[in-house]
């Protein structure tokens, strides 16, 4: 047996699968609609069409899947900035780790500018919670996603994790793809990016290998993004605030409702940075501590704060919590009321105390300035 058909369960759909995938999207009855919003211009019978003749991953990836975030794009965002993809060579392979603001668009983004630079786009993590429905499957598989599997018991959930370890591993150094992962489990909901640390460890699970060869060999690149207005900042805002009370269960359509959101609300600017690969001498000054993988996580975190695009949001919300105007170089008189009217609105549709609602929200906003400098 071949070592990929022991990850048919989560790994993306090959060539084979593609093609049945395909026509299985072209004729749900959901896919209309999701047409409708992304190429309103577009008559669906000519793309149904189109997307019949697709064959591949990669044809679906071109031919539906990029020109759709770029619709996305260009629809709730004012400026689209970038910098080290011209580090990356064609022929390597490259775990990206990064932070993670939004379900989809941190990834997604990602795909178009490796493809604008000529490069292969990567495979991408996607919760088990997140992968449900026939239509999202179908998509998530065509675009190169992948499943993590986080239930179980304790002794569920760690083979599942080591399993998961052994098909990153694989991916990279045999099948031949880059991959994208978060730092972390689940988004950033409070605007502190944090590596955590059991992520390094389970990169490490799937070999015997010392410490620097072992890690080395998978090529972790900490990728680092930000959004001028924060991907469901209100969403986020209400759960923590129900958080800080009763223990948060989402709704049955929470996650997906989540995706729509992101898709949909204006982001202004969005900044993405590939981050110098981790090396061979970094990862032995690691492993000179007592804590290297401590250590690991604070350079991953370091990578990834020192290319944050800092927004004049950020500088805003943080002079407003901190009640000073230390930062008021970063930003004009227009931007400050402008943000504080958007806060206002959208602070009015929450219930809940409404100075710990605001609280919460300018410290979504403000967090990411603490940690950076």
């Amino acid at each position: 047996m071949e070592i990929l058909d022991s990850f048919d369960d989560i790994r993306p759909y090959t060539h084979t699968e593609a093609e049945a995938a395909i026509q299985r999207v072209a004729d749900h009855p959901l896919f209309p609609d999701i047409l409708t919003f992304l190429f309103p211009d577009q008559p669906f019978e000519e793309f149904q069409q189109r997307l019949r003749r697709l064959r591949t991953t990669e044809d679906f990836q071109l031919e539906v899947m990029h020109p759709a975030i770029w619709s996305i794009v260009e629809k709730t965002t004012s400026a689209l900035g970038y910098q080290g993809f011209e580090q990356l060579k064609k022929d390597d392979n490259y775990l990206f780790i990064s932070n993670h603001r939004d379900i989809l668009l941190d990834s997604a983004i990602l795909q178009l500018l490796l493809h604008q630079y000529g490069l292969p786009t990567s495979e991408i993590t996607f919760g088990n919670n997140l992968m449900k429905g026939d239509l999202v499957i179908d998509i998530g598989k065509l675009n190169k996603m992948f499943k993590i599997i986080r239930e179980g018991n304790f002794r569920e959930f760690y083979r599942n994790i080591a399993r998961f370890s052994v098909y990153i591993r694989y991916t990279i150094t045999k099948k031949g793809e880059s991959i994208w992962i978060a730092q972390r489990n689940g988004r950033t909901k409070d605007g502190a990016d944090a590596t955590e640390t059991a992520v390094l460890k389970m990169f490490s699970l799937s070999s015997s290998q010392p410490f620097v060869e072992n890690l080395a060999e998978l090529n972790i690149t900490p990728t680092s993004i930000s959004y001028e207005f924060e991907p469901c900042d209100f969403l986020k805002t209400r759960e923590i605030y129900v958080s800080r009370r009763v223990k948060y269960l989402k709704a049955p359509d929470e996650d997906l409702n989540s995706i729509l959101h992101g898709i949909t609300q204006w982001k202004g600017g969005i900044h993405l940075a590939i981050t110098p690969t981790i090396t061979r001498d970094e990862l032995t000054t690691c492993e000179q501590s007592p804590e290297k993988f401590k250590m690991l996580t604070q350079l991953v975190d370091q990578r990834i704060y020192s290319h944050y695009k800092l927004w004049p949001n950020n500088y805003i919300a943080y002079d407003l919590r901190t009640k000073s105007n230390q930062n008021s170089s970063q930003y004009s008189a227009e931007q400050k009321e402008y943000f504080i009217e958007y806060m206002t609105k959208g602070l009015e549709n929450l219930e809940g105390d409404k100075e710990e609602l605001q609280e919460i929200f300018l410290s979504i906003y403000a967090n990411p300035v603490v940690i950076v400098n």
